[in-house]
């Protein structure tokens, strides 16, 4: 069956509208859903799409070379710094390890050692896209265990460079082609193919320098968006497109455009232009994953199959483990580190794809490790809903570990008025303010070594999801008068509000807004009482800088407090139009010229004449009052 682009795409956004609410609904998390749906109206199923699987691949790949492209923008040298010792103590250790362990078991089942370690190099790579995002999901980012795997996928992102320079050097017994025609480098001994890549990378690196940022610093001075938009996409295509003219990786010359524009002074600019692209084009990457799992090979020998994935999680889970307890993490920590990095990451289909081109491996293992690397990534969601629903919730106590133990305790004892959702520096600040005013609070947090922390420094806190209804009922919602979201994720916040809104609506809401966009999502679920984390620091330093131009401090605070007055006021004006642009730019304009003109008619009236009977402080260069 033959279709259109225009049906293909039709089929797979139909399909991520089915299925992905579907997993969410459940709890599977919205990366299963898409595998979900793309196995379902892939060429093995449903028959959809791909025809004999080849139509899915051009899907596959762009989805794989836009992804990566996103993931190399994200990276920030001063980041890798900060967390030098991190990721380059985890992150090799894991590497290592995994490898040594895959390269052992191929050579005992009869592989030369060349093609072993190039295995083993490949399948220790984990999936950055699935890992990430499932872990800001669940508003696991900022835990031990999250900051543990991104260090370890952060070295194994940049190890791909040197993995891909390495890989030719190992095909040196494999030369002898077979006499098919490819690129002119194919043909040539695996060193020149090293230095080849090395110097592509280099060039991408310098030419990124040189020509791209001048480039896009032209583009800007024209002030289209939307072409800077297209001159950014212009360039991360065409990159792709010279890599695969030189025989090299496409998806490797675009996490190098990306990491290059991260260094430039446009990186936020395309971040935020190509923001709305990136949860779709992630999306279509794990659906085209799912459309290339060859069900008629597992069904044709599922126990053989299954029993490879399960080889293959269960060597990547003891690698990890031993990872993650030589980096001390506490054992749910580790088992959430473990389950969550366990799979066979998107890097492995561009490996395996260069050694089936080097000759290293043969087009039979090079499809039947490429499924085994799909069905690996299927499995992460359930072995995540696993450790959640069961290891943890159920049997967590078997392990000794005493939190579980005291939560129980506490659950049944205290009861507060309020409750706070997260105890990050923002939680934690509202927590010791209100302590120090005689107002307790029941403390939930998922991070187990803060709660651990919290309660030697004397908080009374839980460990748990504030998303699952029997956390909040164990907290006391059903008696609680406040429920103060304030995790530093905006949709396990949303998630928080709204299964709180459904099960306990009683409860006065107040709850932490990352930005405007965040807050007018409060704004359309009916919360009225919103705190925007960065609005009064801004307003308190405008303040001070006001006191250091010689304004009286009382007037500088009054027109703060005004200012604020109107701002909250022109964010539910702005809140109907968020979804119009036209609209809510012209709104905006208009609220920031109606602020202006209402402080404007504040400093008219001259308040500042008795001020000095609050505050007498004037700033350097006060007028003296007569």
């Amino acid at each position: 069956m033959s279709h259109s682009f225009l049906q293909e795409a039709l089929i797979y956004l139909a399909a991520a509208i089915l299925f992905v609410p579907v997993a969410k609904r459940l709890g599977m998390g919205s990366v299963l859903g898409y595998l979900l749906a793309g196995i379902t109206i892939g060429p093995f199923v449903l028959g959809f799409v791909g025809g004999e699987g080849n139509g899915v691949i051009h899907f596959a790949e762009f989805g794989v070379v836009m992804m990566l492209f996103l993931i190399g923008l994200e990276l920030e040298p001063a980041q890798f710094w900060r967390m030098r010792r991190l990721i380059l103590g985890s992150g090799a250790l894991q590497l290592g390890l995994t490898t040594l362990l895959f390269t052992g078991a191929f050579m005992v089942g009869g592989f030369h050692w060349h093609a072993a370690l190039a295995i083993g190099l490949a399948l220790s790579m984990s999936s950055t896209a699935i890992v990430l995002q499932t872990f800001r999901e669940k508003g696991l980012d900022q835990t031990q265990s999250g900051r543990c795997a991104f260090a370890v996928l952060l070295f194994q992102d940049m190890a791909v460079i040197p993995i891909l320079a390495a890989l030719p050097l190992l095909a040196l017994d494999s030369l002898q082609a077979t006499g098919e025609p490819g690129t002119f480098l194919a043909q040539q001994p695996g060193w020149i193919q090293t230095l080849a890549l090395l110097g592509a990378v280099a060039l991408v690196i310098l030419g990124g320098r040189f020509l791209v940022v001048p480039f896009l610093r032209f583009i800007a001075r024209i002030h289209l968006r939307e072409l800077f938009t297209a001159s950014a996409l212009f360039i991360v295509l065409a990159v792709a497109y010279l890599m695969e003219l030189v025989g090299l990786s496409p998806a490797l010359g675009t996490f190098l455009a990306g990491i290059v524009l991260a260094n430039s002074e446009y990186r936020h600019e395309l971040e935020s232009d190509i923001e709305p692209f990136k949860g779709i084009l992630l999306g279509l990457f794990f659906i085209s994953v799912g459309a290339s799992i060859n069900v008629g090979l597992i069904l044709h020998r599922p126990l053989l199959m299954l029993l490879l994935v399960g080889v293959i999680i269960g060597i990547k889970c003891l690698a990890l483990l031993v990872t993650g307890k030589l980096t001390r993490l506490t054992l749910d920590q580790n088992l959430l580190f473990s389950l969550g990095l366990s799979q066979v990451g998107e890097f492995a289909f561009v490996l395996f794809s260069f050694m089936s081109q080097l000759q290293i491996l043969s087009s039979e293992w090079t499809d039947a490790l490429m499924g085994l690397t799909a069905l690996s990534m299927t499995a992460t969601p359930l072995l995540l809903l696993f450790n959640d629903r069961l290891i943890l919730s159920r049997f967590w106590p078997r392990f000794g570990v005493p939190e579980k133990a005291e939560k129980d305790a506490d659950e049944i004892d205290f009861h507060h008025p309020v409750i706070i959702a997260g105890f990050g520096p923002f939680g934690s600040t509202l927590g010791r303010f209100l302590r120090a005013n005689g107002v307790e609070a029941t403390i939930l947090d998922n991070d187990s070594d803060r709660v651990d922390l919290l309660r030697r420094m004397g908080f009374k806190a839980f460990y748990g999801d504030a998303t699952r209804i029997d956390i909040l009922q164990a907290a006391g919602a059903d008696k609680a008068k406040f429920l103060i979201a304030a995790i530093g994720s905006p949709p396990i916040n949303h998630n928080v509000v709204e299964t709180a809104q459904k099960h306990f609506p009683h409860l006065t809401f107040l709850v932490r807004a990352e930005n405007p966009i965040d807050a007018f999502d409060f704004l359309e679920s009916g919360i009225r009482d919103i705190y925007r984390e960065t609005l009064d620091t801004s307003v308190r330093l405008g303040v001070d800088v006001l006191v250091r131009l010689g304004h009286r401090r009382y007037s500088a605070l009054r027109a703060g407090q005004n200012f604020i007055r109107y701002d909250e006021e022109a964010m539910h004006k702005l809140a109907p139009h968020r979804h119009d642009r036209s609209a809510f730019i012209s709104n905006v304009r208009e609220q920031i010229q109606i602020q202006e003109e209402l402080l404007a008619n504040d400093r008219a009236a001259n308040p500042s004449l008795n001020d000095h009977a609050w505050d007498n402080q004037r700033g350097v260069g006060a007028p003296d009052p007569k």
